[in-house]
């Protein structure tokens, strides 16, 4: 036998069988996603009679702000075909020009796009402005606390997005990046998600992705321990770039042959979204989204495991009914009643602690009789590891006062 045959042979037999775990992932993979489409045609509803649920995603990039290879076209079209009712725009700053006001904004299609910046500020402290401004790229030259008072002054919101890397914890920001799709991403074992991908991602690709949903222990702590203490909105960031993958041979003008992308805007934004919850009386518009997302009247749905639309987190004392977000007066006593639209595993949470626990069903009760910010996270046990140790919702918190 020649030589070069015997190469080909020693590689298949070391290669061949340590592809076993990635292809019985992949047969898992079609297994979770059976169990899913039951779960879907189970599916429980609950209307809100105050409220309207908006889906969207926060925190996402164009080629017009540098580190993207994404374009216009792309990015409508993934946020139509994900059905998703906003998207707010963070395009990296320039000295050069404002992006906020070159990036989409207005409705496209089914979609509201809110044009916003990821600015930077003197203390090494990023946040996710919006609305957009041309002070951006000026704002990295600032201390964090002028930042905010400047930002707050227009009626705008500062996001503190990677957490991890925060340092001005004191300061006057309006709500926190609790789970990054990137900053998730980074922990992934790549070569053991490149031989996943390859037998999974053509039929599963947001599983595929999903299966590496880890919860964000840290940052959750550190929202718990300032909302003891005052208001803050929680939220999930797609980070979306659609620059992840890779090709053979190209050009400038976007021509490349074999190429294979992990995070097309259309499948990112499929995985994990921000509902916001606003007044029936007000239609979708940017002054309702920023002024609900302020609030903190909105929860993170991972709804690639099963649409989260229609959860509900509220608050009662007597005729007095408040959602997430709101303080409400302790008095009494305060029910707080949680609805999730598949059978879960509720968890409440006072400050970080927990308090109560449930499973097997679709709504729960619980009577706080202490103050405290109180939130919940939901669970999809049904659906096995990882997943029953990663939320599948998780809500903005009501303050007990």
């Amino acid at each position: 036998m020649k030589l070069w045959k015997k190469i080909i042979l020693a590689l298949l037999a070391v290669l061949l069988p340590a592809q076993i775990p990635f292809i019985y992932n992949r047969y898992q993979t079609g297994v979770l996603s059976e169990k899913i489409r039951q779960l879907d045609a189970q599916r429980a509803n609950l209307t809100d009679p105050d409220y309207t649920d908006f889906k969207g995603i926060i925190h996402a990039h164009t080629s017009l702000g540098g580190h993207s290879t994404g374009h216009f076209d792309e990015l409508i079209n993934g946020a139509n075909v994900s059905d998703l009712d906003f998207v707010v725009m963070t395009e990296h700053y320039s000295p050069l020009f404002d992006t906020s006001a070159l990036t989409l904004r207005g409705i496209y299609g089914k979609t509201l796009f809110v044009g916003g910046n990821e600015i930077d500020t003197s203390d090494s402290d990023r946040f996710l402005m919006i609305d957009g401004s041309a002070d951006a790229a000026k704002y990295a030259s600032e201390k964090t606390p002028e930042v905010l008072d400047k930002i707050h002054a227009n009626n705008n919101i500062a996001f503190v997005t990677y957490p991890e890397k925060f340092k001005s914890w004191n300061s006057n920001f309006d709500g926190i990046e609790v789970f990054s799709l990137h900053t998730n991403a980074k922990k992934m074992n790549p070569v053991g998600f490149l031989f996943n991908a390859l037998w999974s991602f053509g039929s599963y690709p947001e599983l595929t992705m999903a299966n590496y949903f880890t919860r964000p222990i840290e940052n959750l702590r550190k929202y718990d321990e300032i909302a003891a203490n005052r208001r803050v909105t929680i939220f999930a960031g797609t980070d979306a770039h659609s620059n992840l993958g890779f090709h053979l041979l190209g050009d400038d003008a976007g021509n490349k042959i074999i190429k294979l992308k992990f995070d097309d805007y259309a499948t990112i934004f499929r995985l994990v979204r921000t509902h916001v919850l606003i007044e029936k009386t007000k239609p979708l518009s940017q002054e309702a989204l920023i002024e609900a997302l302020k609030n903190g009247h909105a929860f993170v749905g991972f709804d690639t495991l099963s649409d989260t639309s229609g959860f509900s987190f509220v608050a009662e004392n007597g005729s007095e009914r408040k959602i997430q977000g709101d303080e409400i007066a302790l008095n009494n006593g305060v029910r707080l009643k949680a609805f999730a639209p598949q059978i879960a595993r509720f968890i409440i949470f006072r400050n970080g602690e927990k308090v109560h626990e449930e499973s097997g069903v679709t709504e729960i009760f619980f009577d706080a009789k202490e103050p405290g910010a109180y939130r919940t996270e939901v669970y999809l046990d049904s659906l096995g590891s990882p997943f029953d140790a990663t939320p599948w919702i998780m809500s903005n918190s009501i303050y007990v006062k």
